[in-house]
C-alpha cells in the first residue's frame, strides 16, 4: 500500500533536524536497517541544508518535502523556490560550492547520490530547485542473514 506525506516549513537551520527526523519516522513502516535509515537522514539533511544555504542565502523562504512509500521503497522530493542553480552540471561535481566564504565542502549532491538508490535534480534560475531521491530498503537483508549464520 502506498503512503504519502507532505511537509512545508521555513528555510531556517533549526528546521533541518525536524525534516531529517520526520522523513526517517515516515520510513519506519518499511522496516529499514539502521544503516539504511541513516543514509536517508543524511541525504535529507544535505538537501535541506542546500536549500537553506544556497537557495535563500539567509532570506525568508520555504521548503517543501513530499514522500511516498511503496513496495520497500521511499521516494522523496525536496523543493525550494529560491535562486535556482546557474550551472547544474558544475553544481553536481564533487567539491563545487558557491558558498566558499562559509567553508562549505561542495559534497552535498555527491553525498545524496552516494547514499540513495536513485537521485535527480531539476533547477531553473530564479525558479527554485527540486531534488528527487529514492531509497530501496531490504536489498541486502537476506545476504546479511546468510552471512550472520
Amino acid at each position: 500500500m502506498k503512503n504519502h506525506m507532505k511537509l512545508e516549513f521555513s528555510a531556517i537551520s533549526e528546521n533541518e533536524p525536524f525534516a531529517r527526523n520526520a522523513v526517517a519516522a515516515f520510513c519506519l513502516a518499511l522496516d529499514p536497517s539502521l544503516d539504511e535509515l541513516s543514509d536517508v537522514k543524511t541525504a535529507v539533511s544535505e538537501a535541506v541544508t542546500n536549500c537553506i544555504v544556497h537557495a535563500y542565502r539567509g532570506e525568508p523562504g520555504k521548503i517543501v518535502i513530499e514522500c511516498e512509500t511503496e513496495a520497500g521503497a521511499v521516494h522523496i522530493q525536496i523543493s525550494d523556490f529560491g535562486r535556482g542553480i546557474d550551472d547544474l552540471k558544475k553544481a553536481l561535481e564533487p567539491f563545487y560550492t558557491t558558498a566558499e566564504e562559509e567553508e562549505r565542502s561542495g559534497m552535498g549532491f555527491t553525498i545524496m547520490q552516494t547514499f540513495m538508490s536513485d537521485f535527480a535534480v531539476n533547477s531553473s534560475r530564479g525558479g527554485g530547485t527540486c531534488v528527487r531521491m529514492s531509497k530501496y530498503f531490504g536489498r541486502n537483508k537476506s545476504s546479511e542473514v546468510a552471512n550472520a549464520e
